[in-house]
């Protein structure tokens, strides 16, 4: 069972969020806070698996939540819930720690779908939102933490990297000189050695570890 907390200053939308949860035999809601403070306090009492977040809060916002809740409580996965598409907020959102990012227009199969995977330690950004992250990945200032790609080899670094910043398979082996086809064996190479499902996913574990600054 995996146990989520939700945290939005809206009632209405805590409620229709805890009706789509409830609605899965897998999901149970543990508790709602309704400003970053409340949440923060709340962790440890009711011990969520995921913590569903908002941004725009009165008091501590989203984004001061989630990086305290990554910090003082690193086993608990945020996934942020907002309405808020802005690049600033996606991408600090991202470097607080937070396991994903969905706007509140997400369908309800893709939203019961995307707090199983971040329960299991998944990364899901919404597509809308993904772009605006991949543009800020030389503006990172990322911890470096390269030994996530250890297992990579120096070429398969090489299109990670470009991979990160929204390049497609076409125009990574153009930059590099390669056929479409081994990019795209390159590609699930990567996938397979990060342990993710899909590019957007390797992406941003590359952005949070600072793998993609050079």
């Amino acid at each position: 069972m995996i146990r989520v907390l939700i945290c939005d200053d809206q009632v209405v939308v805590c409620d229709g969020l805890e009706m789509i949860l409830g609605s899965d035999p897998g999901i149970e809601v543990v508790g709602t806070a309704y400003d970053g403070a409340q949440a923060l306090e709340m962790v440890p009492e009711v011990r969520p698996d995921v913590v569903l977040m908002d941004l725009k809060m009165p008091g501590m916002n989203g984004i001061q939540a989630t990086r305290e809740i990554s910090k003082q409580y690193p086993e608990v996965n945020v996934l942020v819930l907002t309405t808020f598409g802005e690049d600033e907020w996606v991408f600090d959102a991202i470097r607080a720690g937070a396991g994903g990012y969905l706007l509140k227009g997400t369908p309800r199969a893709d939203l019961i779908k995307a707090v199983k995977g971040t329960a299991e330690g998944q990364t899901h950004v919404d597509p809308e939102v993904a772009g605006k992250l991949f543009s800020q990945v030389s503006r990172s200032g990322v911890e470096r933490d390269t030994t996530v790609a250890d297992g990579l080899s120096a070429r398969e670094m090489e299109v990670l990297k470009l991979l990160a910043q929204g390049y497609t398979n076409a125009e990574i082996a153009g930059r590099l000189y390669l056929t479409k086809g081994t990019v795209r064996n390159y590609v699930s190479a990567i996938l397979t050695k990060l342990g993710v499902e899909d590019r957007t996913q390797a992406a941003i574990l590359a952005v949070k570890h600072g793998l993609v600054n050079d």
